[in-house]
């Protein structure tokens, strides 16, 4: 039977001897094993109780309560909870890549961002109702999880979006109007974006863009002033008619 003294154990699990001869002390984690001289040796069923010792910590549990649990607890009930404490710091580390990411897109796309327009921001993530998704069937929520651009999204197709935008409030602000060449242009961006973002499905784009118009704090999307929308629908809606006429 294959024993390891401390300092063996010390080295793999790279702990000090010093910790280990405190669980020893407080009686947490005792070597089973002492030989001739006095050294104590760990049984491979104690090196499993020291794992189940490390999880446990790992979870910010004190050594008082490990104790308490150790010997109730078995060791692939303990994987079990550190894999969901994985699972939830993984939640939480993605959404706050995501969050992070929205912010960089916001910067891009206002470089202006004030601090009160930030903490509406997030605020409105964190209070929202009813997100703009619940407003689809299942399958077609599946669907646009997978395709509407957002701003925690960090794709090629997310930036040509925010670009359009940005481009749409700079003519906003020169006064150049939705039916100039420049509004042609950038509905032709538009639907062309449009396509390959629904796929070719026009119904579907049609109710997205209801939803759109929809007041931010219902939908929990990113808000867009009234002057873009009215702009986008303008600069489409004159498109689409010119296209019919020629």
């Amino acid at each position: 039977m294959k024993r390891w003294s401390i300092g063996e154990v010390s080295r793999q699990r790279n702990l000090s001897k010093r910790t280990l001869r405190y669980y020893d002390q407080i009686k947490l984690l005792t070597p089973s094993f002492k030989d001739e001289y006095g050294r104590r040796f760990y049984s491979e069923e104690d090196l499993f109780k020291l794992e189940k010792i490390i999880i446990l910590k790992s979870l910010s549990l004190s050594l008082e309560d490990i104790h308490h649990l150790l010997d109730k607890l078995s060791y692939k009930q303990i994987l079990i909870s550190h894999f969901n404490y994985l699972q939830e710091q993984l939640s939480k580390l993605q959404t706050s890549i995501a969050n992070t990411t929205s912010l960089i897109n916001m910067i891009d796309l206002k470089k202006d961002l004030s601090w009160e327009h930030i903490t509406e921001l997030v605020q409105l993530s964190q209070s929202k109702p009813k997100k703009w998704i619940d407003y689809f069937q299942d399958d077609e929520q599946f669907f646009l999880e997978q395709t509407i651009p957002s701003l925690s999204h960090n794709d090629e197709i997310t930036h040509q979006y925010i670009l359009l935008l940005k481009q749409i409030e700079y003519y906003i602000n020169q006064g150049i109007q939705a039916e100039s060449i420049q509004g042609i242009q950038i509905a032709k961006k538009l639907i062309e974006l449009s396509e390959v973002t629904f796929q070719g499905d026009d119904d579907l784009i049609d109710k997205f863009w209801e939803v759109r118009k929809l007041p931010a704090q219902e939908t929990g999307l990113f808000p867009i002033s009234k002057d873009v929308l009215e702009f986008v629908e303008r600069c489409i809606s004159y498109t689409t008619s010119e296209q019919l006429g020629n």
